[in-house]
């Protein structure tokens, strides 16, 4: 009989080891809050050579970032709890737990939660980038301004174009 290897490496990535983290706990064990917002790091660009980076977001106050796009990432959005209003290009698109979307690099957009009580979202950029770094480094910035943001956020690839959505 045939059994398949456990581990089957690709040509060119040697297999790593398995990352676990738990529930409400970050890959470095360093949660921060930014735009109100508490996120997680569930996996990090160097889990897996940057090729992506996955952010675990509580989010109490009906806020969002500013209409942005990325030249060089696809950003993918998964709502396990509440509700989002999301802007993707020119189209308005609400969401609900269990609904996903996937946004293009070069796509603007834009989302904020709408429902009442703590949200969960989900984000995934791929390729990785540096948007932990961006995400870990704005939020210790004594001004969260978008002004104050502005130049630090376009040197991790995010460009900022219009104001933030606003709740119902």
């Amino acid at each position: 009989m045939w059994a398949a290897p456990l581990v089957h490496a690709l040509p060119d990535v040697a297999p790593g080891k398995a990352v676990l983290v738990r529930r409400q706990h970050d890959r470095r064990n360093q949660p921060f809050k930014f735009l109100e917002a508490t996120f997680t790091v569930k996996v990090s660009g160097q889990d897996t050579g940057g090729r992506c980076v996955i952010f675990d977001t509580l989010r109490p106050a009906k806020v969002g970032p500013a209409l942005h796009y990325h030249k060089n990432c696809d950003e993918w959005f998964y709502v396990e709890e509440g509700e989002f209003k999301f802007q993707a290009g020119q189209e308005t698109l609400r969401l609900q737990a269990g609904d996903s979307l996937l946004i293009p690099r070069g796509m603007a957009h834009a989302f904020v939660k709408i429902s009442e009580g703590v949200a969960r979202l989900l984000l995934m950029h791929q390729p990785a980038g540096s948007m932990e770094e961006y995400f870990r480094t704005a939020s210790q910035l004594p001004d969260q301004t978008l002004e104050a943001r502005q130049n630090l956020a376009a040197k991790h690839d995010i460009h900022f174009i219009g104001p933030p959505l606003k709740p119902d």
